[in-house]
């Protein structure tokens, strides 16, 4: 049965065109995503993945199109229409949705405490006693709560991102956007931070995730939008999308991914189904 926490658009994007000098990036984009639910954005580098996670919030602004966050317009140009909330309204608004970037962005001089609470001290004048709580708690949530004291260049890349994750979360946003969570880390990293990135899934957090991790947005999206060349090619749950073939640009993006071919394998096959592979393949 559909319920209220699955149709409500909590962020939805409309037409958005973005230009750097004469290079096209985002062409017409339209994204809706729901609240409680999770969009993966794949697609081959250059594609516009990123830019479109960026306008999303106004850390890029668009050329053209309508950006809209629980309701109220962020963000508007059109050839007759022009909107823009003044920088107070938008950093208001942006508050509620947390950006989580590849290369983590810590401060290299803060530890891991101080990076989670440093935010919710400055920009919502949170009592530090309270900050520290809830820092402790993320910490906790996180897998890291003996790491408080350390500073990021005593932390793996793994450990850096899962603090990252948590600084984003300590300023309580109601969607996270992740930016190529995984693709600075060594593969032994990846694990704990998308066992991090499920955990805030089961708990029902609305997430925009761009990835190249195909066996991951598989899994875990609801949804998965390719984007191609700046615009929406193709969009679906998973395994109707990433499955039928339908697509020959998105067919032959997947099949790049030949390491990740073997995590999609298995995948493939529905639950309630038996195997139709061998049981003793390695």
């Amino acid at each position: 049965m559909t319920t209220a926490k699955s149709t409500e658009v909590v962020l939805s994007v409309r037409g958005i065109e973005k230009s750097f000098g004469t290079h096209h990036v985002l062409r017409g984009v339209d994204l809706d995503v729901h609240r409680g639910k999770v969009v993966c954005l794949i697609g081959s580098s250059g594609s516009g993945k990123t830019s479109l996670l960026r306008c999303m919030n106004l850390l890029m602004e668009p050329d053209q199109g309508e950006i809209v966050i629980h309701g109220a317009s962020l963000f508007r140009r059109t050839d007759s229409e022009r909107l823009r909330l003044s920088s107070r309204q938008v950093s208001a608004v942006r508050l509620k949705t947390g950006l989580v970037f590849q290369n983590f962005n810590l401060f290299p001089h803060r530890t891991a405490l101080g990076n989670i609470i440093e935010a919710p001290l400055v920009v919502k004048k949170v009592p530090r006693a309270e900050a520290e709580a809830l820092a402790h708690e993320l910490l906790t949530r996180m897998g890291l709560s003996d790491a408080g004291h350390k500073y990021p260049s005593q932390l793996s890349g793994g450990q850096q991102q899962r603090i990252a994750i948590a600084r984003a979360l300590a300023m309580q946003p109601t969607i996270m956007l992740f930016d190529e969570p995984t693709s600075a880390l060594d593969p032994e990293l990846v694990s704990d931070v998308l066992a991090a990135i499920r955990q805030l899934a089961a708990d029902g957090m609305t997430m925009v995730i761009v990835t190249h991790e195909i066996g991951f947005a598989y899994e875990l999206a609801d949804r998965v939008v390719f984007i191609d060349q700046g615009v929406v090619a193709a969009s679906g749950a998973p395994r109707e999308l990433l499955l039928s073939g339908a697509n020959a640009r998105l067919a032959a993006f997947v099949g790049r991914f030949t390491e990740q071919a073997r995590l999609l394998g298995p995948l493939a096959v529905p639950a309630e189904a038996p195997p139709t592979t061998s049981p003793n393949k390695g």
